[in-house]
């Protein structure tokens, strides 16, 4: 995965997503996708605010309504959208509404970016289908929104559990087992 600007090569697509804290999301789609698996790139920023080129501290206030998020360049001929979002619903609690364990705040809510009126309707589907087979005990708390300007996060941040092993990890980011839907 690179830690330059995203290149999309032609045929792949994007996915961009919101999980809680960036680092743990990214790190569990390079674990499971990466390496051949469909994951071509990854980049970690923010999206869904009103502030203009956002750093990390300001998004941390609260106060810019951006998330962190992960952006995901996949090949949709070796993964789908579908199943990536599948796993988006395994890795984290999207009961939880504004948070992920111990962290809170509107940055770390879950959310689904969509980039193609195809995407809104697969993620609207699935999102239906584990609401009723996995995520039985809590109403999901996922918002579905059209993705506008993303910004990428500071070069520190791509790939930082690569880069620094046992740094800090959500403890609500481990990939839950789930029968098949």
């Amino acid at each position: 995965m690179a830690a330059t600007p995203a290149v999309i090569p032609e045929g792949a697509e994007v996915a961009t997503l919101a999980a809680g804290c960036f680092w743990g999301v990214e790190h569990l789609y390079v674990k499971n996708f990466g390496h051949g698996k469909g994951l071509l790139d990854t980049r970690v920023g923010y999206i869904g605010g009103a502030t203009d080129s956002p750093t990390y501290k300001i998004v941390c206030s609260g106060a810019t309504g951006h998330a962190e998020a992960t952006q995901l360049i996949f090949d949709p001929k070796i993964v789908s959208y579908r199943d990536l979002l599948l796993f988006f619903y395994r890795m984290h609690d999207p009961t939880q509404l504004n948070r992920q364990g111990p962290d809170v705040g509107t940055q770390y809510r879950s959310a689904i970016f969509y980039n193609s009126p195809e995407q809104e309707a697969i993620a609207r589907e699935v999102t239906e289908a584990v609401g009723k087979k996995w995520w039985t005990g809590g109403k999901i708390a996922t918002e579905i929104v059209k993705a506008g300007r993303w910004y990428d996060a500071e070069e520190y941040h791509q790939l930082y559990l690569d880069r620094n092993p046992g740094g800090y990890e959500c403890p609500s980011h481990f990939v839950r087992d789930f029968p098949p839907l």
